[in-house]
């Protein structure tokens, strides 16, 4: 279905109306035709659904994701909505929307996941954050964020300090504005050589007790590089003798190092 933008012209009171007929003459009907009826009840009030998407942009997701979703609770509001009620379309499809649009940044739009008390706070902020700057004239401050939203300021802060979480930084960014690295070029490389001590310091106590012909086996194979075979030739034995010998030595090692301590 595409969603056509509504001309200048229409009054919101003629939508308002034309909505409601719309609703009225879907209910009871075949499901077919209350479809039809549905889906124009959609396309003229697309403009709420993208403006109150617009009130989540910058928010790190994309325009296009927002509208999606808000469209998506513009259908659900639609399909819910029961003619009786006492409420206008708008009231019900409104909050619809905007719960839709928060559901998705707490579990779709999150790159680190923050607590869920976190989460929420932040779809308010910036739910409110428009209307507030309008009024105020300034973007509001914590205090101000959290008296309009009954809530205490400290959380308004914490949720605002997780607005980072919706995207990640791209390695291939800049390091530094006038700088000609990337951020990828930052990043501290694994150190080996850790690693290698350690395991030279583990290994060592029990390489001492083994005798000079088991550690020149131990280094020829695996200081040298040289195979079984070649071993055999530099030590006057054959192939298979070297590999018994080496499958001792390794037993012997093993056991060394996986004996209990203390």
């Amino acid at each position: 279905m595409t969603i056509a933008p509504v001309r200048s012209t229409d009054s919101q009171q003629l939508i308002a109306e034309s909505t409601e007929e719309l609703l009225a003459q879907a209910d009871g009907v075949p499901e077919a035709r209350r479809q039809e009826l549905l889906d124009q009840v959609i396309l003229l009030n697309a403009p709420v659904a993208r403006s109150i998407a617009s009130r989540y942009r910058r928010k790190g997701v994309d325009a296009d994701d927002l509208e999606q979703v808000a469209y998506l609770g513009l259908v659900k509001a639609a399909n819910g909505y029961r003619p009786e009620a006492s409420t206008a379309f708008l009231s019900y499809a409104v909050p619809t929307i905007r719960g839709e649009l928060k559901r998705y940044f707490r579990d779709c739009a999150w790159t680190v996941r923050p607590p869920r008390r976190v989460q929420e706070m932040q779809g308010s902020i910036a739910a409110a954050e428009p209307q507030l700057t309008q009024q105020l004239g300034h973007l509001p401050t914590d205090e101000e964020t959290a008296e309009a939203l009954g809530t205490d300021p400290g959380e308004v802060a914490e949720a605002a300090s997780v607005r980072g979480c919706f995207t990640t930084l791209s390695l291939d960014a800049p390091a530094a504005p006038d700088a000609g690295t990337s951020l990828v070029e930052t990043v501290a490389d694994a150190e080996d050589g850790y690693e290698l001590v350690e395991n030279v310091h583990t290994l060592a106590p029990a390489v001492s007790d083994l005798d000079d012909r088991d550690r020149k086996i131990l280094a020829l194979r695996f200081c040298g590089g040289l195979t079984q075979e070649e071993i055999g030739n530099e030590l006057g034995v054959s192939q298979m003798q070297v590999s018994r010998l080496l499958r001792g030595i390794l037993d012997r090692l093993r056991e060394d190092l996986t004996k209990p301590t203390g």
